[in-house]
C-alpha cells in the first residue's frame, strides 16, 4: 500500500474570463490529487490527512472512495475546508491564492503508526508549510523513513503561503536525509535555489524534475541523467499534472517491486525511460481535461 499524507482542499476554478468570472468548486490539493491518481491507476492507496466535517469535506472523502482510496485513517474536524482560488492563464498554467485561516487540515496530528502494509509514504505542498500540521507531517516523514519506509516528496512551492522563504529553504534541506525520491518542477527548483546533485548528496536516491511540455528528467546518484520529452496534447489546463507525475512514478515503482531506496538507485537507463515516459503520458491526459482529472489505468497503458 502507498500512503499519501497531506491536505485535501477545494479548488475554485474560473469559468470564463474576466475578474468576476464564476468559480466552479473542484476537489483538489496536491496530496489529494496524488492519492486519487494512484487509486485510478490501480495502486492500493490510503490517505492520511484531516478534513472538515462540512459538505466540502464529505465531497472530498467521496472522491477518494470513488477512486478506491482507503480513508479509514483520515481525521475529521468541524473547522472549514481550505479553499484555493485558481487563476488559469492563456497556456493553461494555473496559479493559486489560498484561504487557510482556521481550516481543518492545519490541525492534523501524526498517527501512532502507518497501516501495516504501507510500503511508501508521499508528502508535499501546503501541508508542509502551514502549522501546526506541518510539524506533524514532518514528524511522520522522519518516523517513516527511520522505520525503513520509502518516502517521496513533492514540495510544490506556493510562495504566497511561505512568510519566510529562507527558513523554508533550510527546512526543506533538513528533510532530504529522510527522502527516498524527490520530485519537483523547474519552477520549484529555481525558487529553492539548489541543484539536483546537491540534493542527491543529502539523501534521495533520485531527483525527478518536470519541465512542463518539455518532459521530465531524472538525476541519479551514479551521476546519470535520464530524460524523456513531453507528450503532445491540447492543454486545457495544468491543474493536477505534477500530482499525476507523482502518482505515476510511485505506481510504476510499485509495479516493479522497486519501492526501496536501493531499488531506485539500481534502475537502469531503459527502466528510467519507461518510468518517465509513463509519467509523461499520464500527466498529458490530465492536462487534456479541465481540473485535476487524472487518468485511469486503461487510459494510460502499462509502465
Amino acid at each position: 500500500m502507498i500512503v499519501v499524507a497531506g491536505e485535501a482542499l477545494i479548488d475554485l476554478v474560473p469559468q470564463g474570463t474576466g475578474a468576476l468570472a464564476s468559480l466552479r468548486p473542484a476537489l483538489g490539493g496536491g496530496p489529494y490529487n496524488t492519492a486519487v491518481a494512484l487509486g485510478r491507476l490501480g495502486s492500493p492507496t490510503a490517505f492520511c490527512s484531516r478534513t472538515s466535517s462540512d459538505a466540502f469535506g464529505e465531497a472530498l472523502l467521496d472522491g477518494l472512495r470513488a477512486a478506491g482510496v482507503d480513508v479509514s485513517g483520515v481525521q475529521r474536524g468541524p473547522e472549514p475546508t481550505t479553499l484555493a482560488v485558481a487563476t488559469v492563464d492563456g497556456d493553461g498554467s494555473a496559479a493559486y491564492s489560498f484561504y487557510v485561516d482556521g481550516t481543518a487540515d492545519r490541525l492534523f496530528t501524526a498517527p501512532d503508526r502507518l497501516p501495516p502494509t504501507a510500503r511508501a509514504v508521499s508528502f508535499g505542498t501546503c501541508s508542509l508549510v502551514l502549522e501546526p500540521g506541518a510539524t506533524a507531517y514532518e514528524e511522520l516523514m522522519r518516523t517513516a523513513s527511520g522505520n525503513g519506509v520509502f518516502t517521496a516528496l513533492d514540495p510544490n512551492i506556493r510562495p504566497g503561503l511561505i512568510p519566510d522563504p529562507d527558513a523554508y529553504r533550510s527546512r526543506f534541506r533538513s528533510w532530504l536525509p529522510s527522502i527516498s525520491l524527490l520530485k519537483l518542477s523547474e519552477e520549484d527548483a529555481r525558487w529553492l535555489g539548489g541543484t539536483p546533485r546537491e540534493w542527491l548528496a543529502a539523501g534521495p536516491s533520485a531527483v525527478v524534475i518536470t519541465r512542463g511540455g518539455d518532459g521530465l528528467t531524472a538525476f541519479t546518484r551514479d551521476g546519470a541523467e535520464h530524460s524523456v520529452p513531453g507528450e503532445k496534447v491540447t492543454v486545457v489546463d495544468t491543474i493536477g499534472a505534477g500530482d499525476t507525475v507523482n502518482a505515476a512514478l510511485l505506481h510504476g515503482l510499485s509495479a516493479w517491486d522497486a519501492l526501496t531506496a536501493d531499488a531506485v538507485a539500481g534502475l537502469d537507463a531503459e527502466q528510467w525511460t519507461r518510468l518517465l515516459g509513463f509519467a509523461a503520458r499520464a500527466a498529458a491526459i490530465t492536462c487534456s481535461r479541465a481540473g485535476a482529472e487524472p487518468p485511469y489505468a486503461d487510459e494510460v497503458g502499462g509502465v
